[in-house]
């Protein structure tokens, strides 16, 4: 996820959608190996009480290597092109919904900042679903040896959407969109209620030059904390529905919906289940932050000078 931006007029809403899309894809290129690795273990020991099945996903360097020795080094990059095409539908359409409240003066009143940020999140996650479905099924592949939760056997992007198409409709394609807008609206809402207080903080302990790059990597590390906290339950859940088997009707084989798939990783897996990939988390929304923010403000400033 990245972090949305004042449009500070600089730009029109449709540029922004552009330069949203274009830097979150770039900063997706970097941390897509983190999100396999935070998939499988999200995935792993599924429905199963703690210490009743094998972790062949252990920590974060182990789980690369893991991958790494499974899949090849490229696997470490599986559900790339699939991510890449979340982030720009998801970004390009959060970021243009976003600077058009900045036009209408929305982000100007009490709260406004926040409420703008979640819902143009809840709306780029719901236009973004189809891809991160296919995504999530593509990087829980992997040989049997190392296969956790349903492996569902797809050989491209276009083939998965082709066969969830074929097999059950058009519907089929937002199967699991129940998880993914809960997930994207808190996350957008607690980073945009953090990373400026956070960044304002680091500023005046004065530890970097007011306008060093330093001070944008250390508030984006630190509100990354917090993301990390509120989102993961819900990311956790989201992977869950997105990867789950269904059957002929289209209806998913271990979890009815949003309440029934946090009621049941409660009840069997322990509550802390729902911070599995907790530290992946944390790190994938750190340097994502960062990069898109990077690539944001750069391309910004060249469609200014344009």
């Amino acid at each position: 996820m990245a972090p949305v931006m004042d449009a500070g007029g600089m730009v029109s809403p449709a540029v922004d959608l552009v330069l949203g899309a274009s830097a979150c894809c770039l900063a997706c290129v970097f941390t897509n190996p983190l999100e396999v690795v935070k998939t499988r273990l999200q995935l792993q020991g599924e429905l199963q009480a703690p210490g009743t099945y094998p972790q062949p996903y252990r920590g974060f360097v182990a789980s690369v290597v893991a991958v790494a020795r499974a899949d090849g080094l490229w696997g470490l990059q599986k559900g790339l092109a699939a991510g890449l095409l979340y982030q720009g539908l998801m970004n390009g359409v959060r970021f243009y919904c976003y600077s058009l409240a900045c036009q209408a003066g929305l982000t100007q009143q009490p709260g406004g900042t926040v409420v703008a940020g979640a819902m143009a999140g809840a709306l780029g996650a719901f236009v973004g679903s189809p891809a991160y479905l296919v995504k999530t099924q593509l990087q829980a592949q992997t040989v049997a040896a190392m296969a956790v939760g349903h492996q569902h056997q797809h050989q491209s992007v276009l083939g998965a959407l082709e066969t969830i198409w074929r097999q059950q409709g058009l519907l089929g394609l937002w199967r699991g969109v129940g998880g993914a807008v809960p997930r994207v609206t808190v996350g957008s809402a607690a980073q945009l209620a953090t990373f400026a207080s956070t960044k304002a903080w680091v500023q005046e302990r004065q530890w970097f030059l007011e306008d060093s790059w330093l001070v944008t990597l250390a508030g984006g590390m630190i509100s990354s904390v917090a993301v990390a906290a509120v989102m993961t339950p819900f990311d956790v859940v989201s992977t869950r529905l997105y990867n789950q088997p269904v059957d002929r009707a289209g209806r998913g084989q271990l979890y009815g919906g949003l309440s029934d798939c946090l009621v049941k990783i409660c009840q069997q897996e322990g509550p802390l289940a729902l911070y599995k990939g907790l530290g992946l988390a944390y790190l994938r929304l750190g340097p994502h932050t960062i990069l898109s923010m990077f690539f944001w403000d750069e391309l910004r400033k060249l469609a200014a000078r344009a």
